[in-house]
């Protein structure tokens, strides 16, 4: 994959941090699903295992780099407090990205939650980079502070260890979760097409993953998946599909 690479193995943990009552004021829009802007140094979610983030850190260009990053909630740097709720939570950054450059540079960064399928991919899979740190498809969003705590070598890659803080957190919506097979095949996609090239990884197993993944997309997926999916076989120099990609 093209830098940025995916700064995290993907897959979820988490626990019993508290949700961030971010409507507490009642200040709602007229559609009653934006919450007011009230800021707190918490996770607005309950994390379990590696949720999978993108993750907006500001580069030498003062633009925001978009990236996708899973923050592990039980992680080697990751804490909590006297009650057990999550305060730090663990991330890793493999290789030179530019997720890794910034967070040394910068110290700090803004991990977004999003749903959307064709977004994720493009910050775990291009150079995605905005004005503003904030996707306008983020649900919710947390500043946090960066700080590298371990780092090694592994099959000539360079893999690092940061803990990262929440030093504020908004809810802009709260959403009724739903499971799509579709959107979780694009999110392993993802995955699949991050590690093609690279020392320590089965190419042949990962592009069974991938078309695997169109499959799964072609029967579940909906519009934003389905064109997510295209993305990132366009994307893959590695792979090119057996069949194509679902059209809307």
């Amino acid at each position: 994959m093209t830098d940025p690479e995916p700064d995290g193995d993907r897959a979820r943990d988490g626990d019993s941090d508290r949700e961030v009552d971010s409507n507490r004021d009642g200040d709602r829009d007229r559609d009653g699903d934006r919450d007011a802007g009230v800021e707190e140094a918490v996770w607005p979610t309950r994390l379990r295992g590696v949720t999978e983030t993108v993750v907006a850190t500001l580069g030498p260009n003062d633009r925001w780099n978009q990236a996708a990053l899973g923050v592990h909630a039980d992680g080697p740097a990751s804490t909590r407090d006297d009650d057990g709720r999550l305060q730090a939570v663990t991330a890793f950054t493999y290789g030179n990205t530019r997720t890794r450059r910034n967070f040394h540079g910068r110290g700090a960064g803004v991990v977004q939650f999003t749903t959307d399928a064709v977004e994720f991919t493009e910050a775990a899979l291009d150079v995605f980079e905005t004005t503003d740190p904030v996707l306008e498809s983020a649900d919710a969003w947390v500043r946090v502070d960066a700080t590298q705590v371990d780092a090694r070598d592994e099959d000539g890659t360079r893999i690092e260890t940061w803990r990262l803080d929440p030093v504020a957190s908004t809810v802009r919506r709260r959403v009724v979760p739903v499971v799509n097979r579709g959107h979780a095949a694009v999110v392993d996609a993802t995955v699949a097409a991050s590690r093609l090239g690279v020392d320590g990884f089965d190419d042949d197993a990962l592009r069974e993953r991938l078309e695997r993944a169109v499959d799964v997309v072609a029967t579940c997926g909906g519009a934003r998946e389905r064109e997510a999916i295209r993305r990132c076989a366009t994307l893959t120099d590695e792979w090119t599909p057996t069949r194509d990609p679902p059209e809307d």
